[in-house]
């Protein structure tokens, strides 16, 4: 098949990316490469059924675009990802993670792709749930712009899929880890404990440190989108793609700064408004509909992650010096 990835240089798009070839498909990337990078398609490009397009999802062009391309499936993740952002501007957030979601799925419709796989946000749209873990049968409830967003995309799925026929599936995302997350950016805090600690900086926790979120690898997560490529896979369901498993932002420091080798020495700042508390997803339906359960585990992950992370910085320091 013809797969488009939007936001394709992404930490997870462009492992998405990878793991559509690996599948025997040709891909499409797009990324207008605000925050996504291209050496995270470096493996990707040297692969002859990879081609990428600079472009923006909210463009008036994308239309055009996506006929050209003509695509099966249409694996959605270009977004804005970070809920303080969506506090300090909602109008942007929405522009971008609902009106590019809707020009995304019109751009679907138009050129005849028959699905369209969604990235939404486990850790958010649910709220404060009563019970952990949550499953998908708990309706969503908002408390951040960005939760209202990624809640308005699944409407928009269902509406596309009630009139126009156009398959949909979408991923309800628990706190997403691993190699080529930015760690300069508000999000990805295994990106930002691991860059700091291997450089030898001060890291900072905001709260006690007790907050809690469902961590899980990217790999797991690039595996549960190829699972969603045929139009019939969980077509109009919402998956939740986690662990079930809560951990709090303190002991992930304290396993970051195990694997660097370094003391467990954060520093504590007031908490930060629009961040839920606790969230954990129950994962039974992604494995009932599409036979996806996550298959590495949190210290595997930040094993890899922190290799990743220390071969990175070696290379930049061998450039530098050169």
């Amino acid at each position: 098949m013809r797969i488009l990835v939007t936001g394709a240089a992404g930490f997870i798009g462009s492992t998405v990316v990878d793991r559509m070839l690996a599948d025997g498909h040709s891909v499409v990337g797009l990324d207008d490469l605000s925050s996504g990078r291209m050496e995270n398609l470096a493996q990707a490009g040297s692969d002859a059924r990879f081609s990428f397009e600079k472009g923006d999802i909210t463009a008036t062009g994308l239309t055009d675009f996506v006929a050209r391309v003509r695509p099966d499936v249409v694996a959605h993740l270009a977004a804005q990802i970070d809920v303080r952002v969506s506090v300090a501007d909602p109008l942007r957030d929405a522009r971008l993670n609902v009106l590019g979601t809707i020009n995304v799925l019109e751009a679907a419709r138009l050129a005849g792709a028959s699905k369209v796989i969604h990235t939404s946000s486990g850790g958010s749209i649910y709220g404060t749930p009563a019970v952990l873990p949550v499953s998908e049968a708990v309706a969503p409830s908002p408390e951040s712009p960005y939760a209202a967003g990624k809640a308005a995309g699944e409407l928009y799925l269902n509406v596309y899929r009630a009139t126009y026929g156009l398959a949909s599936t979408a991923l309800a995302l628990g706190n997403v880890f691993g190699p080529r997350q930015d760690p300069h950016g508000e999000a990805g805090v295994v990106a930002i404990f691991g860059t700091a600690l291997l450089e030898g900086r001060p890291t900072k926790i905001f709260g006690d440190g007790t907050t809690s979120r469902d961590y899980v690898y990217v790999a797991d997560v690039a595996d549960a989108f190829a699972r969603c490529v045929p139009a019939e896979a969980a077509n109009g369901l919402r998956l939740n793609i986690g662990t079930a498993v809560e951990t709090t932002v303190r002991d992930l420091h304290s396993r970051v700064a195990r694997l660097v080798g370094v003391p467990d020495d954060p520093q504590f700042a007031a908490p930060r408004p629009g961040e839920l508390q606790h969230i954990a997803l129950d994962v039974a339906l992604a494995q009932q509909a599409i036979g996806w359960r996550p298959q590495v585990s949190l210290d595997a992950g930040l094993g890899h992650t922190i290799d990743w992370i220390r071969g990175r910085l070696s290379s930049t320091a061998t450039a530098a010096s050169v």
